[in-house]
Order: structure tokens, then sequence, then C-alpha cells
């Protein structure tokens, strides 16, 4: 073998490797009803090349220096060869097939895979975090994601939830709720709450967590009771609805509906919701110029239109200009809507009924949006698949149309924006399979923008959908100013979404996030995942989501790609929205989960209503022995006293 030399090794793989694709086409030329037999399935040179052209196109191999990518730009140690003629395109070809031939049979080329087995996770490109960053632990000190005295206390391994309810009535004040809810976070792979026939693409509890609701690809948005209790359909048979009319085969569910709301016309599905403080309106957008609004409580069919084109012209939907809203959010007061779609970013002033601002954004779709802060409402985040987050302050929008500042860190398209609230800290989950922290205070100037806008880290024409994402060129952008990183799910098939978990019970502490493989993240602010939820051992409705998780319930064959989860702001239950079908273009479904902290059934089902009830025996214990110290005392009423307090 090794008499053959280099060059006799190098032709072997050649020609391996062209069998390889040969063999390929071979396949698709007997599934095309072309027969089979050797001689159809010979590989010519010209051949050769377009199909592994094609390859790299897709990206299911990759060449090093994508010399076929005119936007790519290499780093400064890097130099790009350019082709001169067919021979010189022909040896980095068979270059590439050489390598390829000497990867793994598990890694020939190929990236991070929700659908394919045989490809290695994306952790492998990122190794797992096992003990906190420093730069993580230094935001959880800082104050501002929950009580540092707490933090400290669960880092030395001295924070108890037991004894901190058993303790409660003995303090003069009571134990904040993050003391006895921080560490307290859902751990059940959940019980099946609501199916559709459709796929479900927003599922959210309301600000308060009294209402869960969700909007279907079949326009139809589902507001549920959550204070109901859950009530488990019988095995093998479908529960009714409310009076909707709408029939059971398209909607079953063991929660409470309190409305179900069928949406006016617009693109293809309904691509984001989101319910008003008041739990009274909900607003959608379905990639159209138009919003609607309608009421979640009452019987009211009527829908108000807030249009976000220019009056003066007339477009694709008859209503302006062809800017397709693609996500929308109510402001803190539920007075404004800022939308987001095709390069653009509005706000519209719902008590004056007229658009206020109108920015042309980003060079790409904008696929998510939010309010920085929840005090004022002048600081506005846009995230889009040109790959950054710009951040927006009405108050200067009038003398320059530019951003404040921009969020440089991500390769691929952004899929989700989610905002802690105090106009400080958001999160993204980018196609680059990474969730980022940004602190907005350290955001890139316009200068440093302009600079490298035009200048692709990433790979050219990818298409998440089709649930691959090549082994990784670079792992951040040479800009990047996030404060964070977070990894191990995957951010492909749909636009992933991802949430700080709630400030009141938690401080905001965890980030997490849904998967396309089935399994819900949930991480520590320091990097480490705290917690994996999968799908694929969720519980029927005929189970009640109080129950003791039954041992050995995985189906790994059931591929469920969660696109949206939410935590409830006072109680550790998360709801996940999981979507069934396997691919684009084959029959969809989806159902939506609850997972609950084991335990929590044993308090009620409500943290703090059992903390209040030991806080109130252990002060009437209390009592009880103040009075019998009191009726021994000289001078004393005796009982009688006793007998008034009670009265």
């Amino acid at each position: 073998m090794s008499g053959q030399g280099n060059g006799g090794g190098r032709a072997l793989r050649q020609s391996t490797f062209r069998d390889i694709l040969g063999a390929i086409m071979e396949v698709r030329r007997t599934e095309s009803g072309g027969g089979s037999g050797r001689a159809g399935s010979v590989l010519n040179d010209e051949n050769y090349r377009l199909l592994l052209s094609d390859f790299i196109r897709n990206g299911a191999t990759l060449a090093d220096d994508d010399e076929n990518d005119p936007d790519y730009r290499p780093e400064q140690d890097e130099e790009l060869e350019e082709y001169d003629d067919a021979e010189s395109f022909d040896r980095e070809l068979d270059e590439l097939g050489e390598e390829l031939y000497e990867e793994d049979e598990e890694d020939l080329g190929f990236g991070r895979g929700w659908n394919n087995p045989n490809h290695p996770s994306y952790g492998a490109f990122h190794a797992p975090v096992k003990e906190p960053k420093p730069e993580g632990l230094a935001l959880l000190y800082s104050g501002e994601f929950g009580r540092i005295r707490h933090q400290l206390r669960m880092r030395n391994g001295d924070s108890n939830v037991a004894r901190l309810l058993l303790n409660r009535g003995a303090r003069l004040r009571p134990s904040p709720r993050e003391d006895l809810a921080a560490e307290i976070v859902p751990n059940t792979n959940g019980t099946a709450v609501a199916s559709y026939t459709s796929n479900a693409y927003v599922g959210q509890y309301s600000s308060d967590s009294s209402f869960y609701y969700t909007c279907v690809r079949d326009f139809r948005l589902h507001v549920y009771d959550a204070n109901a209790p859950i009530a488990p359909a019988e095995p093998g048979r479908r529960h009714a609805l409310s009076p909707t009319g709408y029939s059971e085969d398209d909607h079953n569910t063991s929660m409470k509906v309190l409305k179900t709301i069928r949406a006016q016309p617009g693109g293809w599905t309904i691509t984001d919701s989101h319910l008003s403080p008041d739990n009274q309106r909900i607003i959608y957008a379905s990639v159209s110029n138009l919003v609607y609004m309608a009421h979640t409580i009452d019987s009211t069919v009527e829908q108000h239109a807030i249009n976000f084109a220019d009056p003066r012209s007339t477009g694709r939907f008859g209503y302006g200009d062809p800017h397709g809203v693609w996500s929308c959010k109510f402001s803190a007061d539920g007075n404004e809507v800022i939308a987001g779609g095709t390069e653009m970013v509005f706000v519209y002033d719902l008590l004056a009924d007229k658009r206020t601002v109108k920015i042309k954004a980003h060079e790409d779709d904008i696929n998510s949006c939010c309010w920085a802060d929840t005090a004022s409402g002048n600081v506005l985040v846009s995230a889009s698949d040109d790959s950054f987050l710009k951040v927006w302050d009405r108050r200067s929008l009038g003398s320059s149309p530019k951003p404040s500042g921009v969020l440089m860190g991500h390769t691929e398209g952004i899929t989700y924006v989610s905002a802690k609230g105090d106009g400080r800290y958001v999160i993204s989950n980018g196609k680059d399979q990474l969730l980022r922290l940004w602190d907005l205070r350290k955001m890139r100037t316009n200068l440093e923008f302009e600079q490298w806008r035009n200048k692709s880290v990433g790979f050219p024409n990818f298409d998440y959908r089709r649930g691959i994402y090549p082994k990784t060129r670079h792992k951040e952008h040479p800009m990047n100013c996030s404060v964070m990183q977070y990894t191990g799910h995957d951010v492909l098939r749909t636009l992933i979404r991802c949430h700080f978990s709630p400030a009141e019970t938690t401080g905001g502490q965890y980030i997490y996030s849904g998967s396309a493989d089935g399994r819900i993240h949930i991480w520590s602010l320091d990097g480490r995942v705290v917690q994996v939820l999968d799908r694929s051992g969720t519980l029927p409705m005929s189970y009640h989501p109080s129950e003791p998780q039954l041992p050995n319930v995985n189906l790994p064959h059931r591929k469920v790609c969660v696109r949206d989860v939410s935590w409830h702001s006072q109680q550790p239950i998360l709801m996940s929205a999981g979507w069934l079908g396997t691919s684009w273009g084959l029959p969809e479904s989806s159902v939506i989960a609850r997972h609950e902290w084991k335990g929590l059934s044993k308090m009620g089902y409500n943290l703090v209503d059992h903390a209040e009830k030991e806080s109130l025996e252990a002060a009437e214990r209390v009592r009880g022995v103040s009075r019998g110290q009191r009726s021994l005392m000289p001078g004393s009423y005796g009982g009688s006293l006793g007998m008034l307090d009670d009265n």
C-alpha cells in the first residue's frame, strides 16, 4: 500500500469519492423511473464537477476557502485564490474530495441535523459548558439578575427551600418569592394539554399567567384559562370544545377554552401574536401590511385592522407598500404596537390611530422585534436575517434615521429577540445555532457596523429549513460584542424562540429556548445547562400533568420541533408548542405540552400559597404559646381573654 505513494493514494481517494457520487446519481435515476444498471450511472468529469458544486452550494459539504461565494471575506491571515482555468477548479475539487474521504463516515462534511441521527450534534463544534463562565458569574453577582445574597447561598450550597418555608412564619418580613422559587425549575418531559392538525407558531402565557394563548397555521387563535384545572381526556376519546363551532378534529384540549378566534386572511400563516397587558385584546401578524386586533374575553367577533402601509400607495394586499409584517408586540401600557417585517420597523399609536414610526432598518427580513424596556417605550430592537440586531431610540430618529447602535456577533440570520425589560439586556437565537446575551451598553457604533455590513461571515444561501447546519467557518463574528453565548440546541426548520425566566420568581437568572430536536434547554446565566426537557417523552392527553413521570417513556421515533416555550410568571410550570411533522411539505400537526416541577402537585399547584399556609400555621402556633404564657402571669384574666381573642 505504501508503495503507491501520495499520488497513488490520492488517485484512489478521488476514485472512491467519485464512486460515492456516482452511487447517489444511480439512486436518483432509479427513483425517477430510469431503471438500474451501472452503464447509466457513469460519472464523467463534467457531472462530477456539477454534482460536487451542488453539494457545496446546498451546504452538504464545505470548501474551506469558499471560492464560489462572491460575498465571502476571508480572515486577515487568509488569502483567496482565483481560478484562472478549468484545471485549477478541477484541482480544488479533487483536494476537497480527498479531505472528505479522510474524514469520519459520520462526519462526511455535514454539520448538525435535527432529523439525521448520523450527524454529530452541534455540541461537537462547541464543547459543553460544565463549569460556570466567569463572565456569566459576574452577571449573576451584578444584582441585575436577582438577589445577590440568594446567589451566594446557591453557590455555597446553603440554600434550602424546605427550611425557608418552615421558617417563613417566624420572620418579621416574609422571604422574597425568588428565595423560594429560584432553584425550582420545571423538570418533567411534559403532558399533552392541547393538539391541532396544523402547526402552532406561538404559545405564550399572558403577563400575569392567567391566560395561555396560541396561534395556529389554520388561521385560528386559541385563548385558554390558565387558572382552570386540567381535565384529562379519556384514552382514545377527544374533548369537545367551547361553543365556537369548530370541528373537534381540528382542536383537542384538556384546558378550559375561553375563546377561539378565526383570523382574517393574510399571508401563508399567522407568524406572531401577542396579548395586551390587560388580557382583553390580542394582535396577530400574517405576513401582510395589516396586523389585526381582536377581543379575547367577550363574544365580540369584530376585529380592528392596524394598517402599517402608506395610505397613498397600493400594494400586494391592496393596502400599500408590500412590507409584510412578521412580528408584532404591544407596548407595556398597551397603547402602542411595534411591528417588523420586510426590512421595515413600524410603531403604531392605537390611541391616535396612526402610524408614528417607519424605519428602513435592515437589508433582509426582520424576523423579530421588541421593546427594550417596559418603562418608557423609547428603545426598540429589531433582529433580521442579515445577522444583525439594531437598537433604535425614538427620541433621536427625527434627526437621524440611523440606529443608536448595532449588536454584532451572529454569523447567520436571527430567528428571535427577547428583552429582559430593563432597557439593558436582550437575548437572541441565531441560525448559527447560538443563543447570545447582549448588553445594550456594549453595542457597536454605526461606523464599526458600516465597515462590516457587506462582509459575509456565514454560509451563502444557507437554508435553515432543511434541518442541517454545515460545520461553521467562524465560531463568532469578528466584531462580536455579545456578553455570553449558550449552546446545545438546534435552531433549524423554523424560527425557534427564546426567553428570559420570570423576574419575580427567578430574577431572570435562567434563559430557555425551544429546539428543532425536541429538547427544551434551560441554561443558567453562567452558561451551564441546568435542565433539558425531552418532548419525545411527553405523555398523552389522557394523563394529568401532576402525575408522576412514567419511567422509560421515550419515543425517539417521534420527531418533535419545539418552536415556542413559555414559563409561568408565578409557578415552576413551562408550556411548549411542538410540531410533529418530520419535514416541510408533509402532513403537519402540533401538540402543546405542560412541563411541571416534580412536587408541585403536593403544594396544591401554588408555591406561594403553600408558603403562606405554612406561615399562618406557624404564626398560629406562636399565638397559642403566647396565650398560654399570658394566662399564667399575675393579674391576668386567665382563659376569658383567650375567649375574647378567639372571638
